[in-house]
């Protein structure tokens, strides 16, 4: 009888999940709190624009809990009762700072965010969520500072790494800005993720798939992808309901496809933090895959894997140092 197979990334999975990165780490499951201090965007104050992204509603996102009337403390506190309810075996949490653009602010207004955010007894660290035009070398400094004691993770909306598409939907920089933060970044030493969305108009699945090439050159640790998801009430959906020949959307199935392909060229030490994203039906301006939990599609995920027999990295073979053997 054959033995398992085990990863590079410690486990029988075939791609570097996100439970295995903390496993690894931390020897034990962690659970994200979402929490939303009230940050702002500049695509959305008029510093560089008013109307924001075209794909972009929080809303659709953001818990029940996350207002930023109440305290730091206090939702992290209702967010921990929550997840205690449904993830009875997460030892430590990891507060999420996840609404609009959470560096963009003056150096103390961080400080009284975040201090507070890791002062909480049941706090790990920290994740936070914001653009790479929106950090500078005393921020960076500061978070390195942070991360000399806890856990500290900078999440970047990067969402495509092509000029053409962040222009088309109005994100207000370039690819080269998000280089930039992410190299500044990881020169500290601080754990950084990416965001892409798989999707937006006027990209193929070809370009997609070649991307990954793009995305293995940034010195990050972790990595999110989601399909396109049109909101209500958002730019992009009007701009749907004018030109719906610009947009391709995909079945569940042939998303599932096409990111095998993406995962197979991506590079190993990336942990795949998310590979698909779900909000509530009310907020969809088209039919999406409706009631369709994010576990279900990773037990497809998983089956196309297994039965395919192929594994994140079968196209990227240089591992990272510490999976050398």
């Amino acid at each position: 009888m054959s033995s398992q197979k085990i990863y590079p990334w410690g486990d029988s999975r075939h791609f570097y999940s996100y439970a295995a990165y903390f496993r690894r780490m931390f020897g034990h499951r962690m659970q994200k709190v979402t929490v939303n201090a009230g940050f702002s965007c500049p695509n959305r104050d008029g510093t560089i624009s008013t109307g924001g992204c075209t794909f972009c509603d929080n809303a659709a996102f953001t818990p029940s809990y996350c207002v930023p009337s109440k305290s730091i403390t206090q939702q992290i506190d209702e967010g921990i009762e929550f997840h205690r309810r449904r993830y009875r075996e997460a030892q430590q949490y990891l507060v999420y700072f996840q609404s609009f653009s959470n560096t963009y602010a003056p150096l103390e207004r961080l400080r009284e965010c975040y201090d507070e955010a890791l002062a909480h007894d049941s706090v790990a660290g920290i994740v936070v969520g914001t653009r790479p035009d929106c950090v500078d070398e005393r921020k960076l400094d500061y978070f390195a500072q942070l991360a000399q004691r806890k856990y500290v993770a900078i999440e970047y909306g990067v969402e495509s790494c092509y000029d053409e598409t962040l222009r088309r939907i109005n994100r207000g920089h370039d690819f080269a800005t998000a280089e930039r933060a992410i190299t500044m970044t990881a020169e500290r030493g601080i754990h950084c993720g990416a965001h892409f969305i798989l999707g937006l108009p006027g990209e193929s699945d070809e370009q997609l798939v070649a991307q990954t090439e793009r995305i293995n050159a940034l010195k990050i640790d972790t990595v999110k992808f989601h399909q396109l998801q049109l909101f209500r009430s958002t730019a992009m959906a009007a701009e749907y309901d004018a030109h719906p020949e610009r947009f391709r959307f995909w079945s569940i199935e042939e998303y599932l496809e096409l990111f095998v392909e993406i995962l197979r060229r991506l590079r190993t030490d990336i942990v795949v933090e998310r590979f698909a994203g779900e909000a509530p039906p009310r907020y969809h301006h088209t039919k999406g895959w409706g009631l369709v939990r994010n576990e279900t599609l990773l037990s497809m995920l998983d089956e196309i894997l297994e039965r395919k027999d192929v594994c994140q990295g079968d196209f990227f073979n240089i591992f990272a140092p510490e999976f050398r053997e």
